[in-house]
């Protein structure tokens, strides 16, 4: 009996595209270039790795003709570059180091490579909880905007993700802000805490964005962290680095807290952000009881003067600068018409709260010095 099986397109074009940002990394082994295959009797199973994260897909074949289980490697960016341009049912037939592929009028064949070359791939996963999927990927897109790509302080290059019996905290910070969003939804008896990679947050977040599934569990696989669907299975090795000491930085005491208008004071943000031409000039933020006057001058360009109402601020006159992408940034994440804020002097931060139903989000931006504004 010929070795054959058939799959769908739109199916399996959906699993190789979501493993094209892992096969297509350089890594120190030529290997991690390819996917590997494990084909039988009414399964597929794919699994890419770059050494840092791994994705592994299910997948029920239409039809196959394996009697026994078969296992190869193909290369990740070809089988992806060919299925994208085919349609319909595509028949795959193995043959000796080949894979051959028909689809209508269509054949072709690829190279294949023994199995055994593959990495080891994890295993034994340990689930210590579930998750709500829509909720999870809400809480990502909270915090996640703001790890840096390339920061030279790598502990600052991921998220950090703390769960304990009293809830579940993501936290991250570029060293001139921070965001975090708490959650007393999901809890853990024994505290666990990670420093998740940024390519892995925004891997889980593609995932997730395409994904059907519900319930997403969350656990363990030795030194990995794992987010597991029906149908799939992503490992991410944790950073090792220690993330830096947050709690003195938002803790409020003595701050006063102040209410704005969001949509007005994002459209004047974004008008002293036009005034920057690509220079780094501070923003100065005038708080009275009732206005917040916001100013600032580029020499080379123009100057703003605008004036907000400011509603429950109750302390004295108080003077802040801040750059105002910096500003901008975060207040994205929020949906309340009215921003809540906290504010102690001119060299605090000024610490924005949201609270609703099921999490609590705060976004911190520290001042710049004086010596920054023109």
């Amino acid at each position: 009996m010929e070795n054959r099986f058939t799959v769908d397109q739109k199916s399996m074009m959906a699993i190789l595209s979501s493993m094209q940002p892992i096969c297509t990394k350089r890594t120190t082994l030529d290997t991690t270039t390819s996917i590997l295959f494990q084909v039988g009797h009414k399964e597929l199973v794919l699994k890419a790795t770059d050494l840092e994260i791994s994705l592994q897909a299910s997948y029920t074949l239409k039809s196959s003709s394996l009697d026994e289980a078969r296992t190869f490697l193909v290369s990740g960016k070809r089988i992806f570059d060919i299925i994208k341009e085919l349609e319909g049912e595509i028949e795959f037939r193995l043959e000796d180091n080949q894979v051959a592929v028909k689809s209508g009028r269509v054949k072709l064949a690829l190279h294949t490579k023994d199995a055994q070359e593959f990495p080891p791939f994890p295993e034994r996963i340990e689930n210590l909880m579930h998750l709500d999927s829509a909720f999870l990927l809400e809480m990502l897109n909270k915090v996640a905007f703001l790890i840096p790509q390339n920061n030279s302080n790598p502990a600052l290059n991921g998220l950090y993700l703390e769960i304990s019996d009293s809830g579940m905290t993501m936290t991250s910070t570029d060293g001139h802000c921070l965001a975090q969003l708490k959650t007393e939804k999901y809890t853990l008896q024994e505290p666990k805490k990670w420093l998740l990679p940024r390519r892995a947050i925004f891997e889980v977040k593609k995932i997730l964005e395409s994904s059907d599934d519900a319930v997403i569990f969350l656990g363990v696989c030795g030194n990995q962290l794992v987010f597991s669907g029906d149908s799939f299975n992503f490992f991410t090795k944790v950073l090792g680095d220690p993330f830096p000491q947050y709690s003195t930085i938002i803790d409020k005491k003595d701050f006063l807290p102040a209410k704005v208008d969001r949509g007005h004071f994002i459209k004047t943000l974004r008008r002293s952000s036009c005034l920057l031409s690509g220079q780094f000039l501070a923003t100065k933020f005038g708080f009275a009881p009732q206005t917040l006057n916001v100013s600032m001058q580029n020499k080379e360009v123009g100057k703003l003067d605008e004036e907000l109402s400011l509603t429950d601020f109750t302390g004295a006159e108080l003077d802040i600068r801040f750059y105002a992408p910096y500003l901008l940034n975060g207040l994205q994440v929020f949906n309340e018409d009215a921003l809540t804020f906290y504010l102690k002097n001119s060299s605090k931060p000024i610490i924005f709260e949201s609270h609703v139903a099921d999490y609590h989000l705060l976004y911190l931006v520290m001042p710049v010095a004086p010596t920054h504004a023109q």
